[in-house]
């Protein structure tokens, strides 16, 4: 596999609607941005792209089949190769990697990444109910299956299981509400607390409106290249190009149904799906606690797919201690209670700590003002800050986009360029290195974690 480097990239606003512009011209504000940014003209640019990928996750919100070769012919890219990818809530993501595969395997030097969502086009609970098609029509959507109810489920057996309280929950909000404060792309401004979260309409017990994403219109935009790629576009660039590399992904699936999802034995959990941080005896020992309790992996509470993601893509970047040798996570926090959820996948805590990890404020910016108190030894605040755009659930979550708008605010940061792009830099993370981007689809069926990095 060669080297692949995340170039440059480029977001349109995220809004509840996008009246002014059909979704070709939506996609066409993220790409300018990414080949301005490149410090090239589309001219230039379309001489040396060899090809693109497109994901939007709906024909239905989009109103129109075979969107994709729509927005490649306005964007000029015909008759060079595309084409669309489809994976839920995870389609940026794995967007974002069939890209990365394009450029890897030598097929492209350079590939151009894009995604989009028009949301807007159907009341939310028509939206609600295009998204529950994500769940198994045969067996959970007949009977009321819809994407709230079930998140609201998995957490409520969290917080059987380990002690979750709402409060740590609404810890998540305040954090992504606060840090979209100081992002002009994001969909929502709020200035929250614990209790305007906890205040907000009951959605599906324990979830408020401000524990759940948003619905949005949206586009993003990311350019990957080879080293022969790279060459290209900064000799027509006439200039060097911050190097960014891809230091590995990782994906991983589970069932569908969560029915249908088997329970591990401790022995087996151990085997599959330790960390290398956590192979210690200590964390043995916690687990074996747990087993003992009446825990059972991967149950509703957690996610294997997650898991398995994050393994593959921190072996493949060298990774063996997440929380202090990755700098941010961007992460998929469809709702408060998926987040803490992915602490745990992710490794930055162990499962069952995901509550407290949420209220320690190690996922928080230090230099921020939350206005709320942290303490805990265990977890240094700020130590890894987890969706320093808001995420989600501020930003929004046009679905095609979403993964690859992760992308663009990552590559931002390890380029020490988000003063630059957001016209202030609260959100900048000192000496960034490394980033984590992940993506995720359905009740945890489809997910991509992969790892950026900025070269010395």
């Amino acid at each position: 596999m060669r080297p692949v480097y995340v170039l440059s990239g480029g977001v349109s606003k995220f809004a509840k609607a996008r009246p002014d512009k059909t979704f070709p011209a939506i996609v066409k504000e993220a790409y300018d941005y990414a080949i301005g940014d490149l410090g090239l003209e589309h001219r230039q640019f379309i001489e040396l792209v060899d090809g693109s990928v497109a994901s939007y996750f709906s024909d239905h919100f989009a109103r129109q089949l075979m969107a994709g070769i729509m927005v490649q012919d306005y964007l000029g890219l015909c008759p060079k190769p595309g084409h669309r990818v489809e994976g839920g809530g995870a389609t940026g993501g794995i967007c974002f990697q069939e890209a990365w595969k394009s450029v890897a395997s030598g097929d492209m030097d350079v590939c151009l990444a894009y995604g989009f969502e028009t949301m807007s086009h159907v009341n939310t609970w028509k939206g609600n109910e295009f998204i529950a098609l994500a769940s198994d029509v045969s067996f959970d959507y007949p009977v009321g299956g819809f994407y709230s109810g079930y998140y609201a489920m998995m957490v409520t057996r969290h917080m059987k299981e380990f002690g979750t309280t709402v409060e740590q929950l609404a810890h998540v909000s305040v954090k992504n509400h606060r840090n979209a404060l100081y992002n002009p792309y994001s969909q929502k401004h709020e200035r929250l607390t614990i209790a305007d979260v906890r205040a907000a309409p009951m959605v599906a017990w324990p979830l408020t409106r401000l524990d759940i994403c948003v619905m949005s219109d949206g586009a993003a935009a990311v350019v990957l290249a080879s080293e022969e790629g790279l060459t290209k576009l900064e000799r027509a660039a006439g200039r060097t190009l911050p190097r960014v590399k891809v230091a590995g992904i990782g994906r991983g699936t589970d069932a569908m149904r969560m029915a249908d999802r088997p329970h591990q034995s401790y022995d087996e959990f151990i085997a599959k799906n330790l960390l290398p941080h956590e192979d210690t005896a200590e964390t043995r020992t916690y687990y074996r606690e747990l087993w003992e309790h009446g825990f059972r992996y991967p149950g509703v509470h957690s996610f294997r797919a997650g898991r398995m993601a994050s393994k593959a893509a921190y072996a493949r970047a060298g990774i063996t201690d997440p929380l202090r040798e990755i700098s941010f996570v961007e992460l998929h926090d469809a709702y408060t209670s998926s987040e803490i959820q992915t602490y745990e996948d992710m490794g930055l805590c162990r499962y069952g700590e995901g509550g407290p990890f949420a209220a320690s404020g190690a996922a928080f910016l230090p230099n921020v003002d939350y206005g709320l108190e942290f303490g805990n030894s265990q977890w240094p605040v700020g130590v890894c800050p987890v969706n320093p755009s808001g995420g989600l659930i501020a930003c929004g979550h046009p679905v095609g986009a979403t993964g690859l708008m992760q992308a663009v605010f990552a590559l931002w940061q390890l380029q020490g360029a988000i003063g630059e792009h957001f016209g202030d830099d609260t959100l900048q993370i000192k000496d960034a290195r490394r980033g984590a981007i992940h993506s995720h689809a359905g009740t945890g069926t489809y997910v991509t974690v992969s790892i950026m990095e900025k070269e010395a």
